[in-house]
C-alpha cells in the first residue's frame, strides 16, 4: 500500500477533478475528500468571484481559500489521512499552495484533458462552470502557465476508474513535490 499523503488533484473545470478525487479518495482505507471550493461557496456577504480578469479581492480570496485548503490537507494529514484535495489551481498558484502544504509527502496530479473533451463533459453537467468563460483561456493558462508540477495526465481518452488506477500506479513515485 502507499505511504499516507495529501494528493492535490487540479485541472480545468469539468476536467473531472471531483470524480477523480472522490474515486481516488475511496480507493484508499484511511482518506479524506478535500474540495477547495466549498471555501469560496462559505463567502456570503462579499463574494468575488474569479473571472477572466479578476478584482484584487478576488485574487486575494481565492488565495485565502488556498490558504484553508491547505490547512485543512495539513491537519487530516497530521492525524494520519490520505487527503485527496481538488480545486481549480492554475498559473502561480499551483506553487503556491504547493507550498502552503506542510504535510510530505505532497502529489500534484494535474489532470489536463484535450479541450474538445472538456467542452463535450462541461456539456454533460448538470451544472456550468463557463459562465464568464470559455474553455480555450483556461487551457491556455493550464498549458501555458502553469508550472510542471507533479504528475500531468492526458485522461481524454480514460474513464474515471482507469485515470484512478493511473495515479495509484504512478503517482507515488511521479508526482511527489520535494
Amino acid at each position: 500500500m502507499t505511504e499516507p499523503a495529501v494528493v492535490l488533484v487540479t485541472g480545468v473545470p469539468a476536467a473531472g477533478k471531483s470524480t477523480i478525487a472522490r474515486l481516488l479518495a475511496e480507493r484508499l482505507p484511511r482518506s479524506v475528500h478535500v474540495r477547495g471550493d466549498v471555501f469560496r461557496r462559505m463567502v456570503i456577504g462579499g463574494r468575488a468571484e474569479m473571472t477572466p480578469s479578476p478584482s484584487p479581492e478576488a485574487v486575494r480570496q481565492l488565495r485565502l481559500r488556498h490558504r484553508l485548503t491547505a490547512t485543512v490537507c495539513d491537519e487530516y494529514a497530521r492525524e494520519g489521512f490520505t487527503v485527496v484535495a481538488q480545486d481549480v489551481i492554475l498559473g502561480e498558484h499551483l506553487a503556491e499552495i504547493a507550498g502552503l502544504i506542510a504535510h510530505r509527502p505532497l502529489l500534484v496530479v494535474v489532470l489536463a484533458p484535450r479541450p474538445e473533451v472538456v467542452a463535450e463533459r462541461e456539456r454533460a453537467r448538470s451544472k456550468n462552470a463557463y459562465d464568464e468563460w470559455t474553455i480555450e483561456p483556461l487551457d491556455k493558462a493550464l498549458r501555458e502557465e502553469t508550472p510542471r508540477l507533479g504528475l500531468w495526465l492526458d485522461t481524454s481518452e480514460q474513464a474515471p476508474d482507469e485515470t484512478v488506477a493511473e495515479i495509484l500506479d504512478r503517482a507515488w513515485t511521479e508526482a511527489r513535490i520535494s
